[in-house]
Formats: C-alpha cells, sequence, structure tokens
C-alpha cells in the first residue's frame, strides 16, 4: 500500500526510526566532490562531524563534535540542499578520509534507545539508511539490542544493556572494524569485510544525542 504524502513528508522530517524500515536506493548518483580532510594514517585518528551530510532532524554541538535529535527538525526546504546531505534518514557522517591504518574512537550517547555508529564510504548513497547497504558497516542499538548491519543484514551482538560509552576500532587494511567495551577494554564483536575505497565514521540517531571522543590512542591490549 502506498503511503500518502503526508506520512511520505515526516518520515522525511523526522529521518524515519530506523527499528520500523530499513529503506531502499533510488539509483541517483553522488557527486565525487571532495569534502572530507586529509588521509590520516596515525592510530590517534581526528574529526568532527560534517554538517553538510547531516539529516535536517539533527543539529550539530559541541564545535561539531556532538549530534541531537529534534523530533522534526529544520524543514528540509529551508536546509542547504547538497549532494552530501542525508535526506530521508536521520545519519550524520564525520569529516575523516580514512584508507590505510588503524584508528580508534569513542561515543557517548545519552538519552536514546536507537542510534547506529560505525563507518561508511566516504560517497555511500545519501538514498539509503547507513547499515542497509553494501557501503556501510555499523553497529545498532534498537529495542534494547545490539546488532552488527551491512547489507541490511543484522547479526546480534552478545552486548548487556546500553553502555553511556562505547569504542570502535578500525583496521583498514585487515577489514575488520569492532565494537568495544570501554569498560572491560576488550572488543565485544568485529564485522569482518574488505574496504575498497576511503572510508568514514558514520552515525545515525533517531532520539536523544551523541557526543564522539577523536584523536584517541589505541587502548592497550586491543
Amino acid at each position: 500500500m502506498a503511503m500518502s504524502s503526508g506520512v511520505v513528508h515526516l518520515c522525511r522530517l523526522t529521518g524515519r526510526s530506523l527499528g520500523t524500515v530499513l529503506g531502499y536506493s533510488r539509483g541517483k548518483p553522488l557527486t565525487s566532490r571532495r569534502w572530507y580532510i586529509t588521509t590520516s594514517v596515525t592510530n590517534n585518528l581526528q574529526f568532527k562531524l560534517e554538517e553538510r551530510t547531516a539529516h535536517s532532524s539533527l543539529d550539530l554541538f559541541k564545535k561539531d563534535t556532538g549530534v541531537i535529535y529534534r523530533i522534526l527538525g529544520v524543514d528540509p526546504t529551508l536546509v542547504q540542499d547538497t549532494p552530501l546531505r542525508f535526506r530521508d534518514w536521520a545519519v550524520v557522517l564525520a569529516d575523516a578520509h580514512i584508507d590505510s591504518g588503524c584508528h580508534y574512537w569513542e561515543v557517548t550517547v545519552k538519552k536514546s534507545d536507537e542510534f547506529r555508529v560505525g563507518v561508511a564510504d566516504v560517497l555511500t548513497s545519501r538514498d539509503e539508511c547507513v547499515g542497509t547497504n553494501s557501503t556501510s558497516w555499523v553497529f545498532a542499538y534498537v529495542q534494547r539490542k545490539w546488532f552488527a548491519m551491512t547489507s541490511g543484514k543484522q547479526v546480534p551482538v552478545p552486548l548487556v544493556g546500553k553502555p553511556d560509552r562505547v569504542g570502535l576500532l578500525l583496521d583498514y587494511e585487515a577489514g575488520r572494524l569492532s565494537l568495544v567495551d570501554t569498560q572491560k577494554v576488550q572488543v565485544v564483536h568485529t564485522i569482518k569485510t574488505q574496504f575498497r575505497s576511503p572510508v568514514c565514521p558514520a552515525f545515525g540517531l533517531w532520539d536523544g544525542e551523541l557526543l564522539t571522543h577523536s584523536g584517541m590512542e589505541i587502548p592497550e591490549g586491543l
């Protein structure tokens, strides 16, 4: 059954709920414009969130290192329309361009029951949600459970509860993205893949707020 125009408009305003739909691609090409920062080859990757990629329901704060979800957000017609922006999904990308090395960052999440953290190709489709295509790899928290996601496939992650802070460990050459328990300083789950193009940290948020912590050394023992 087709959705009414009002429902479609509401979905666009709210960035849709990741707990209800997985999304689709409309096959629109994405510009190859180089919007990212220079390549980082060291272990202490530092980044900010890129406002030009943020859905209109997301507000950046704390010098673009954090993001807050607004129920309806800004009317999409009032936000600068660029090929970099996610128009249907409450997603924002970081301004980092990673094509080598091992990197670690952490994320603090407050008052949120639905979010995704991981990486995506720099030029991943803006018409799909991160985790639903083959160019993004994320860990999703929804309905009090954790999942590893890519290409729309969900694999349960045995992480009990929702910690306030989690870590992400990326080994580009090895094709490994790991979710880290920051309290125990241990890997909880690893997504294995083969990165074929530059990637950047990616975040989806459907309520609450999220704060990123970059410029960190990889903890000993990981």
